[in-house]
């Protein structure tokens, strides 16, 4: 088999090349050819200094994932590293293209380091719940100094290549083709007479206790309970006090002891499934409609988040508003949001950016775009009314979308004369920020219209999930599910503000009373009238958030709610306790430990799940998993709810499902699908791997 690595020697030159596309990721071939062409190199006479490159769109990838999960076979990637350091002549790392991770880390092992204009450097490997294993924490700050070691490696960071010469990372930038530029470095070099400048060999970085105490301090409340940031720390840490080869060592240490934890296992899972999820066997082979322009109509929050991220995806957006007042209120939105963009280096211009946006207050004006997407008021007569709209001005072949959060898409649908072109494309707000979108696709739409959203999802790079006809899809009716847990918790004993610290413990952003306040109590008081008129009886009714909605107490926005607010800061309203303990009247109390409520909440997540999975609302165990990730705060290195529960054991689950039902049999119905499995010795990851 032909080696991934090539090695060629022009005059003086040797140049090692890996051509292991797409990629060049550092499979076992690429390992091994590294090896061999620096053993080469050492014996090479001719030679007097190497450079090591990467062929095509990149210097080196990081793991090859295919990798994953398997026996890992010599050479390791840290002996890789440590050989090409110990090379007995100058090597140069010549990088183009993203050097992440490992990529990074056989950069640090070179003795010389040039960066074409456009590189980064960085560390993602807290992303899969690890920290860099193969020298990475002990050869960058021996480089740079702890300080900017400590702002990459526990946020799984990257910086450009200016930013790397700046910090001290590599030696030389340049512009142009990195074959071409790394050949006139190594010239130079030459001639300078250099020598090997192993980056092993140079002191320990100065320890700074107050940065460290800062990083700690930081990153404990940013991981909320995920370990590998504080355990990246640690490892810089070892390189301010160990000796070069001891670092490596505790680096491996703690390197192999994230391997064997069950948040690296949920990391895994994660990174995987966001490859899988947009795979769907019906597409394939279906070709989408071209999308060059969109329309948007609402201009609100969501319409003007909608339109963000058009623009930002360089599409052009055509705007539709009731009056020429909103229209210049939802321009000035977009104007903010572009120029936030600007500012985090998601946008370079603002202003050009702008001129592709049409603001208008005629529907007439949407006739030529190929997609126009609804963000309107959340009530089905409005939505009829602007479908049927659009239906009489956009042309044949024309996308409809609706970004409905709860309503029936097969109902908005029809009241168009063409619902095979109209489709659900459920964003979450920001729009132009958050990552998820639900697409939700009735029976009636075409699949080259599905096709065509997973496009659009693609350009706008957002993770998109297939969704059935529901209330509220996959997320919302699930959410709705674990948010009425919550309140029978209310009435059983537990307070607010106690659920709220026990889902925060458990590694979730906000707890589901902050989570209400921020939205707005009153959503919540309006979608529990909208399902007044078919709520089983058996149900229970918040009328302690009733009556705080009809208190006027809505959350942040009215300075009151489950919390009082100056600012965003909330401490507990001791005004809702009275509201509670009535609605609670002379029901049994019990006494709620963190670990109670965490159990009750997740519970009546899963088997909602389970339920929508067993409905065909989601596909597979995975679409959820995806979708709490991204557009609900599920914690990343927990991955996902159906992975969680796969974790604890179903049948445990299910029992306490079985124990709370002889109580509240209405509520804690349990799950077909879940019994089905537990039935068969089964996991969600079974239906995963089964659909795959």
């Amino acid at each position: 088999m032909t080696s991934p690595v090539r090695y060629d020697v022009t005059g003086e030159i040797a140049v090692i090349t890996i051509a292991n596309p797409p990629v060049n990721a550092l499979g076992h071939a690429v390992r091994q050819g590294l090896w061999d062409a620096i053993d080469r190199f050492d014996a090479d006479a001719q030679a007097r200094i190497a450079i090591i490159l990467g062929e095509g769109a990149l210097f080196l990838g990081g793991a090859d994932i295919s990798e994953f999960g398997k026996p890992p076979k010599e050479p390791h990637l840290p002996d890789v590293c440590t050989h090409i350091e110990r090379a007995s002549k100058p090597v140069i790392a010549a990088v183009h293209g993203p050097a992440l991770g490992g990529g990074c880390e056989v950069a640090l092992g070179a003795h010389y380091r040039l960066a074409i204009k456009g590189a980064r450097f960085g560390f993602p490997e807290v992303q899969l719940g690890l920290i860099p294993g193969a020298g990475g924490s002990q050869r960058m700050p021996r480089l740079t100094g702890v300080g900017p070691a400590l702002d990459m490696m526990p946020a799984g960071g990257s910086v450009t290549a200016d930013q790397a010469l700046d910090i001290g990372l590599i030696d030389h930038l340049a512009e142009g083709d990195v074959h071409e530029q790394a050949m006139i470095y190594a010239k130079g070099l030459l001639a300078d007479g250099v020598d090997v400048r192993r980056v092993g060999d140079l002191p320990c970085p100065a320890y700074d206790a107050d940065a460290f105490d800062a990083a700690r301090t930081l990153w404990t409340r940013k991981a909320r309970g995920e370990v590998a940031p504080l355990t990246a720390i640690d490892a810089v840490e070892a390189a301010t006090r160990l000796p070069f080869d001891e670092g490596i060592k505790e680096e491996r240490r703690l390197f192999l002891s994230l391997m064997e934890t069950p948040q690296r296992a949920g990391m895994i899972h994660a990174f995987f499934n966001d490859r899988k999820v947009s795979k769907l066997p019906e597409l394939k082979g279906v070709a989408p409609r071209e999308i060059a322009s969109v329309g948007v109509i609402g201009g609100g929050t969501m319409g003007a988040g909608i339109a963000t991220a058009c623009l930002l995806a360089g599409l052009p957006v055509t705007l539709v508003e009731r009056d020429e007042a909103s229209a210049e209120k939802a321009r000035a939105t977009i104007t903010g949001n572009l120029d936030a963009a600007v500012k985090r280096g998601k946008l370079k211009d603002a202003e050009s950016t702008l001129t592709k946006l049409t603001t208008v207050t005629d529907y007439a004006a949407l006739s030529d775009v190929d997609l126009a997407i609804e963000a309107v008021f959340e009530d089905m007569s409005v939505k009829h009314d602007v479908f049927t709209k659009l239906d009489a001005v956009m042309k044949p072949g024309a996308v409809l979308a609706t970004n409905t959060s709860y309503l029936d898409v097969t109902e908005i649908a029809a009241a168009t004369s063409r619902p095979a072109d109209v489709i659900g494309l459920h964003f979450f707000s920001p729009a132009h920020v958050m990552k998820l979108l639900e697409i939700v696709v009735p029976d009636t739409t075409a699949p080259e219209v599905t096709a065509t959203a997973f496009a659009l999802a693609k350009r706008l790079k957002k993770t998109a999930v297939k969704a059935g006809v529901c209330d509220g899809f996959i997320g919302n009716r699930i959410l709705a599910t674990y948010r009425g847990a919550a309140d029978r918790m209310i009435l059983a004993g537990a307070s607010p503000w106690e659920i709220d610290a026990a889902i925060k413990a458990f590694g979730l952003p906000m707890g589901p009373f902050e989570m209400g306040d921020l939205a707005g109590l009153d959503i919540g008081y309006m979608t529990r009238q909208r399902k007044a008129p078919d709520r089983d009886p058996r149900d229970i009714v918040p009328t302690w958030a009733d009556a705080m909605y009809h208190n006027g107490w809505l959350g942040q926005k009215t300075g009151q709610g489950y919390y009082t607010y100056e600012g965003r800061k909330g401490t507990p309203n001791d005004a809702v306790k009275p509201l509670i303990d009535e609605a609670r009247g002379d029901r049994p109390q019990l006494d709620f430990t963190p670990e109670m409520i965490q159990r009750r909440y997740m519970a009546a997540m899963v088997n909602e799940a389970a339920k929508v999975v067993g409905e065909g609302i989601a596909a597979r165990p995975l679409d959820v998993d995806v979708t709490l990730l991204y557009g609900y705060g599920f914690p990343r290195w927990r991955g996902g709810p159906m992975h969680w529960a796969d974790s604890v054991g179903l049948d445990a689950l299910l029992n306490d499902i079985k124990d709370w039902a002889k109580d509240d049999p209405y509520f804690w119905q349990p799950a077909p699908l879940l019994e089905q499995l537990v039935a068969e010795g089964r996991t969600f990851s079974d239906l995963n791997e089964a659909s795959a």
